[in-house]
């Protein structure tokens, strides 16, 4: 029998493995933009989170005033029928009023005697009627407060996580721009930039901002005023100043210093205020960024905005295609304002 050799199979060659690509420019803003987005997303539903929780807490406390008055009230009327109580139980003994009538030698005198005691009756009857009254008063109020302070719990533990959501989206952006060397952190800041001023030039020159130059209006020229005193300070995420701001802080303490109060976030600055269109623009109006409606800006004029943009940023001039722009809105709907004849000048500033 011939021998059979068994031949063993050659270990395959190594192949290297090919190494990373580096990423494209592109690529590194498109995830820098996302993340940053996704942490203004966070940082608005936490200030929306934060506006209910101070309206709660304000609930809380006109329902516990309301109830201490209800109680005292209850105190008072409580007090009033043991006293009724008492006078009804010394004079359970006398004699009836219509006896009374019959035996009388003034029958006249008598029945003013009746319409007095009835008179006392229908009294005794109302500080009965007050003391149910203020017992159920009292029942429904504590209630209400028992349940509006479960809300306030129930906020504020979800503030906590909106506030840790916020943390992490902060860490994301960090954890992008730490592993980035300082050549590819200035070719992104060049590469954005050169993309807004292409976005910037393509609006302007569409005439989506309209011919005419408008004034301000009273209110709008005040919260304009206030924007720009702003210019420098740091953003901050949940900040509404007077040192920091994040966007929707800052456009709401604007318009607030205007005597304007509007929605703290920009989500309900979009969805509570009249909207108008691009070419109706005036300062003082607001532009609202984004399909989830997450940034916001006031506008200077000129095609230019005052925003507070992102983390590690300072208030500061904008063109207004910065940002993909969803509408604009006017918190002073009948604040009149007169209209130049001055064509409009486009001003590209990236400061």
């Amino acid at each position: 029998m011939a021998a059979c050799t068994v031949l063993a199979p050659l270990p395959a060659a190594a192949v290297p493995e090919p190494e990373p690509r580096e990423r494209s420019v592109a690529d590194l803003l498109t995830d820098l933009q996302r993340l940053y987005r996704e942490a203004e997303e966070a940082t608005e539903t936490y200030n929306a989170t934060e506006e209910k929780l101070k309206e709660k807490r304000a609930e809380v406390t006109r329902l516990d005033t309301a109830l201490s008055r209800a109680r005292l009230s209850l105190h008072d009327s409580r007090g009033a029928a043991g006293r009724l109580a008492r006078q009804q139980y010394q004079s359970s003994t006398e004699i009836s009023p219509y006896v009374r009538l019959l035996l009388a030698r003034d029958p006249q005198h008598a029945l003013e005697q009746g319409h007095v005691i009835g008179q006392l009756a229908r009294e005794r009857a109302k500080t009965l009627g007050r003391l149910t009254g203020s017992e159920h008063r009292a029942d429904a109020l504590a209630r209400k407060a028992r349940k509006a302070l479960d809300d306030q719990l129930t906020l504020a533990d979800r503030q906590k996580k909106d506030r840790d959501g916020v943390r992490k989206k902060l860490d994301d952006v960090q954890e992008l721009l730490a592993s980035l060397t300082a050549e590819q952190l200035a070719r992104l800041a060049e590469f954005e930039e050169k993309g807004v001023e292409k976005a910037q030039e393509e609006l302007t020159t569409s005439g989506a901002l309209g011919e005419v130059e408008r004034e301000p209006s009273q209110e709008g020229g005040k919260a304009l005023a206030y924007a720009r005193r702003q210019l420098g300070k740091p953003y901050e995420w949940g900040a509404e100043g007077p040192k920091t701001y994040d966007c929707s802080g800052l456009t709401s303490e604007a318009w607030a210093h205007a005597g304007t109060p509007i929605p703290r976030t920009s989500q309900e600055q979009w969805a509570r205020l009249p909207r108008i269109e691009l070419r109706d623009l005036r300062p003082g109006d607001l532009v609202i960024y984004f399909p989830e409606a997450t940034h916001v800006a006031i506008y200077l004029g000129r095609g230019e905005v005052i925003e507070a943009p992102r983390t590690g940023e300072k208030v500061k001039v904008s063109p207004i295609a910065s940002h993909p722009i969803l509408g604009a809105v006017r918190p002073d709907e009948g604040g009149q304002a007169p209209a130049t004849e001055a064509r409009y000048a486009p001003v590209l500033s990236g400061s």
